[in-house]
């Protein structure tokens, strides 16, 4: 680009910081930028349109069109060539503005005159903020300069609008992260709380995207990219041990590290008048747009560590970005793009909640979640961007609702409704020790699900009789390596003997699909919910299994011990499971080691095969238990990650119940003691009807126990039986209307 060229794009700048330093009013600074840039780029007009809520663009200043439409017309997201910028998030430049597809006339603006169009998306970091147009009379495409010139232009007016530089008297725009935001997401753990926010990776402010001296920025960029390459070989020296695929990420860090044409663009930016900080981001939100335009896993994966080793590069310019010397609010809501299990054991049960922009219901951070008992909520979208540490936050889980900086009556309405909450747990503490008996005398056993040693404390306190499951992957899950069989049986054996002698199901290895050990090689399957998981992968490397099924007989050391193979499809997958069980206790009794006073081993029945397995399986397991997430995600054939499809079939589903009664009358013929495990048995009318069906045991999280305990102390399971009966006579699809009828009449 010519060195003039260079020279009036930084000559520009230098007038948008001196209007950036001034005291004009939000308003007044928007006025001036649109003169400046009109009378820069030699343009009739020169419009800024922003984002009033996420679907709807507002002309807030401009510079030839009428100024009387000035908040006045407005658009929505994707209407006319405004809002189609906005929406893909790409430069548009025509020369003929009216003959393009979309294009649509505002007369109030008065700008039927103009023919060429030039729309720059304004943008930080992926988020979309507005548009940024200049129109002329002549029909003239621009230049490629004077499109790059008018991007950085747009990338300061991003990170101005960031910082709040257009709010104050005179504007009719209200502060970036001052005013309430309502967001929503989907419930992977249940509850509310009201907290403080705490951003697991503070985002970074750019306060000075305008350089002085271009010379100093280029040094300063020099140096932290420096710093930023030692760090990186740093990370490869230490990481020398580790595996191929580790080993692969980081060199591919040292690429981009080293990646000459990154840092050319860099200093292209700095040279046209941008900060250090501000091209780093510039560049970051350019991979980052890129980045939702690709469906290539790998690029995706690609663009994904460029980001990551830009907000790095941010950090060592900024200083920003690490917690050092921050501290940990009294009630704080974490929130977070994604975390790994490890890392959400380091806060605890310090957290009072946890929302997530990414994750998923059935990921690491939701099984963690799910043992501590946090109220979690996945796939809140732009939560990052919207929330700033100390912000005040509800978060009602139950509804997969997030409200940052609350205003006084959603505050008031959300505390009556904790409120109610705890006065109901203050009934249900006095229920605790109560079997769940029915009015008719049925007797349900009532079992929590568990996954930690912190877990262990809620048998007592939430009246559980035993644990239902107890998911020994987390173990693993939280460690860069495998665990040793010493260190298992340890562990084992303190959730023994924090049981107090009550029945501990402990469900072997159940890996894949959504959970992968951060040290085995990944496997690229097209569907892995139905892929290389659980006890396939147990019986293909039987040494894992096996060092599992030694670490839980020692860890008995004479006690009861009870054993439950995950994912069970078929007969002989059963039969061979058993037969390492067997093996391994002969090969305990040969060296002498007490063995288990008595040995339970059953299956988790997930899948709709195993329903239809011969009676002869029944006979042979000690139990079963029902996964319901995953038999009725494939009886339904709806993948419950899917938020699309999970909601549209109901447990309650007269085809759903019959499948479970049929799995109940084969387990009678045999006489084999069924529980019911999953989310549904900690839903109160969901497990009233599943005991209904005839299953005598529910196991849930500890805080669902109380009300599917009050309801089950409250109802008559054979008036029950007869409210579903007629409804599958009347051909319903589903019970729950009949039976939240019924109900209601009981009181």
């Amino acid at each position: 680009m010519p060195e003039a060229t260079e020279s009036e794009s930084r000559k520009l700048l230098g007038r948008l910081r001196e209007v950036m330093a001034g005291s004009d009013p939000g308003q007044a600074r928007l006025d001036k930028i649109t003169q400046l840039i009109g009378d820069s780029m030699g343009t009739e007009v020169c419009s800024v349109y922003l984002f009033r809520d996420a679907d709807t663009l507002e002309l807030c200043a401009t510079e030839g069109l009428k100024p009387e439409a000035v908040h006045q017309t407005r658009m929505r997201l994707g209407e006319g060539l405004v809002g189609r910028v906005a929406r893909t998030g790409r430069v548009m430049n025509t020369a003929d503005a009216p003959s393009e597809k979309g294009f649509r006339y505002m007369p109030e603006t008065g700008e039927e005159g103009y023919t060429s169009f030039l729309g720059i998306p304004i943008q930080r970091l992926g988020e979309s903020l507005g548009v940024l147009v200049v129109q002329s009379r002549d029909g003239r495409t621009y230049t490629a300069d004077e499109v790059y010139a008018l991007e950085v232009v747009a990338m300061v007016i991003a990170e101005m609008t960031e910082l709040g530089a257009f709010v104050g008297e005179g504007a009719a725009l209200s502060p970036l992260h001052q005013r309430p935001v309502l967001l929503r997401g989907t419930c992977a753990q249940e509850g509310a709380s009201e907290g403080h926010v705490w951003l697991h990776e503070p985002r970074v402010l750019v306060t000075n995207p305008i350089a002085e001296d271009p010379r100093r920025e280029m040094e300063r960029l020099t140096g932290a990219v420096e710093e930023l390459r030692v760090g990186v070989d740093k990370m490869l020296e230490i990481s020398a041990g580790a595996d191929k695929e580790q080993l692969q990420v980081l060199e591919t860090y040292r690429m981009f590290a080293n990646s000459k044409g990154w840092m050319r663009r860099m200093e292209e930016d700095i040279a046209r008048g941008l900060s250090a900080e501000a091209a780093v981001e510039k560049e970051q939100s350019q991979a980052r747009a890129r980045m939702g335009q690709v469906s290539d896993a790998y690029l995706r994966e690609r663009l994904s560590d460029l980001d990551d080793l830009s907000n790095r590069l941010l950090r060592i310019l900024t200083g920003q970005g690490s917690q050092t010397g921050a501290e940990l609010p009294p009630d704080p809501i974490l929130i977070a793009r994604n975390i790994g299990p490890a890392e959400l054991l380091d806060y605890g049960r310090s957290l009072r909640g946890i929302v997530l922009e990414e994750g998923s219901v059935g990921s690491h951070a939701a099984i963690v979640a799910r043992a501590l008992a946090i109220p979690l909520i996945v796939n809140v979208q732009r939560v990052i961007a919207e929330a700033l540490n100390g912000d005040h936050v509800l978060v009602d889980s139950d509804q997969g609702v997030v409200h940052l900086r609350p205003d006084e009556s959603v505050v008031t309405a959300f505390r009556d409704k904790m409120a109610m909450q705890a006065k109901a747990q203050e009934r249900y503490a006095s229920i605790r020790s109560t079997p769940a008996v029915t009015r008719d005398g049925a007797r349900i056993g009532i079992h929590m699900n568990a996954g930690l040693m912190a877990d262990l404390p809620s048998l007592d306190s939430s009246g559980a009789e035993g644990v239902g499951l107890f998911r020994t992957e987390l173990q693993f899950l939280v460690r860069s390596h495998m665990p040793k069989r010493s260190e298992l049986v340890a562990n084992y054996a303190r959730v023994l003997e924090a049981a107090h002698g009550k029945r501990v199901v402990f469900r072997t290895l159940d890996i894949g699909s959504d959970k992968v050990l951060p040290y085995m090689k990944p496997t690229d399957e097209p569907n892995p919910a139905l892929g290389w998981r659980a006890i396939r992968v147990g019986l293909d490397k039987p040494g894992i299994l096996r060092m599992q099924l030694q670490a839980l007989v020692r860890a008995a050391a004479g006690r009861p011990l009870t054993v439950m193979f995950p994912f069970v499809a078929q007969f002989e997958e059963y039969r061979a499971a058993r037969a390492e069980l067997d093996k391994v206790i002969a090969g305990e009794r040969r060296l002498g080691h007490r063995l288990p006073e008595r040995l339970e081993v059953g299956a988790m029945l997930e899948t709709p095969s195993l329903a239809f397995a011969p009676q002869k399986f029944f006979d042979e397991v000690d139990f079963l238990s029902i996964g319901g997430n995953d038999l009725k995600q494939f009886f339904f054939a709806a993948d419950r990650e899917n938020e699309r499809v999970r909601r549209r079939y109901d447990t309650l589903n007269t085809s759903f119940l019959a499948l479970i009664e049929r799995i109940v009358e084969r387990c009678a013929i045999s006489d084999t003691p069924l529980s019911f495990c999953g989310e549904d048995a900690g839903r109160p009318v969901e497990a009233l009807c599943l005991a209904a069906t005839g299953i005598g045991m529910l196991s849930m999280r500890p805080a669902s126990i109380g009300p599917v305990k009050s309801l089950l102390l409250r109802s008559d399971l054979g008036a029950l039986r007869d409210v579903i009966a007629d409804a599958r006579e009347r051909g319903e699809q589903s019970v729950r209307p009949a039976v939240m009828d019924w109900l209601r009449a009981q009181g």
